[in-house]
């Protein structure tokens, strides 16, 4: 089945499903979804393969598809993704024996210029879809491809040391794309895509919100560092009309509960006042930290 269907009319399927699935790359998928939901011409056909990081299927000329696992008990990774000095993110080849034609099907994709989808481990069989991303350079002596993550990225040439503001820009760009989706996504399979507050269950509606903002100190890009909040809440959040206080009891700003401006205000806001929060991680190791909550129920009372 692999080798009778054309790759560019695969490829193109392929982006348009996960699309609709991922609703563009904000709800995650799972490995059955991706062996067993994916159908060309009534067929099924797998997206990833049992086992292995890359898939290349039967005859074709380059791979469709690449895949890192979520850690295991340990931040570390099976393969050892980092940025490089330009900013660029890498891959690394298969070193055994076996990843010898996965390699190859590597090559021939960054050569054609053709994309390739990534699936980023969240948790055990359960990934964050970025795509499309591109090959655009190998590093033989790393064992590992240059990869491009947006369209800016491929515009630039890879491999070379670049100005520290042309770097940044190009590591900013990769925290938008892989970084920033990646951490909504962990929140949102934590909080099983409800808001902390209300339990709303409308992902298009929902933020992954910082407890602690990640531009100061204590901000890490962490569940324990976040809540999953629909809009209304989060931007109440932010601007410290709505707190949390560290025994996960919800309070508005006195400033608000004695205004009278319609049902949004009573019901989005002011019927929360005194509640605790409506949902929490199931693991108590992910649920928020009481220390970063107190830290920004301080600031939520200065204000």
């Amino acid at each position: 089945m692999d080798d009778a269907i054309p790759e560019a009319h695969v490829r193109a399927a392929a982006l348009d499903w996960l699309n609709k699935v991922t609703l563009d790359g904000t709800l995650t998928v799972t490995r059955s979804q991706l062996r067993d939901d994916f159908h060309i011409h009534e067929a099924r056909f797998p997206l990833v393969d049992a086992g292995r990081g890359i898939r290349k299927p039967r005859g074709w000329s380059a791979a469709l598809s690449i895949l890192t696992p979520a850690p295991k008990g340990t931040p570390s990774r099976p393969y050892d993704d980092s940025k490089g000095a330009d900013g660029l993110h890498r891959y690394k080849l298969r070193r055994d024996e076996r990843g010898a034609a996965e390699n190859e099907g590597l090559r021939s994709a960054m050569l054609q210029q053709v994309p390739l989808t990534w699936f980023y481990g969240i948790r055990p069989s359960i990934y964050q879809a970025i795509f499309a991303v591109y090959l655009v350079g190998e590093e033989p002596d790393e064992a590992q491809f240059i990869m491009a993550l947006t369209e800016e990225q491929r515009q630039f040439q890879p491999g070379s040391r670049v100005e520290a503001a042309l770097r940044q820009y190009l590591v900013t760009m990769t925290h938008r794309r892989l970084h920033q989706q990646v951490f909504a996504s962990q929140v949102m399979v934590a909080y099983q895509t409800r808001c902390a507050v209300c339990s709303l269950n409308h992902r298009e509606l929902l933020d992954a919100a910082h407890i602690i903002p990640d531009s100061q100190p204590n901000g890490d890009a962490v569940i324990t560092n976040a809540l999953a909040l629909r809009k209304l809440h989060h931007a109440a959040y932010d601007r410290n009309i709505l707190g949390i206080r560290p025994d996960y009891t919800v309070q508005i700003h006195h400033r608000l509960l004695g205004e009278i401006d319609g049902p949004m205000l009573r019901h989005g806001l002011q019927d929360h006042h005194g509640r605790r929060l409506m949902k929490l991680p199931v693991s108590k190791r992910e649920r928020p930290d009481t220390d970063r909550l107190l830290e920004r129920y301080e600031g939520f009372l200065a204000a």
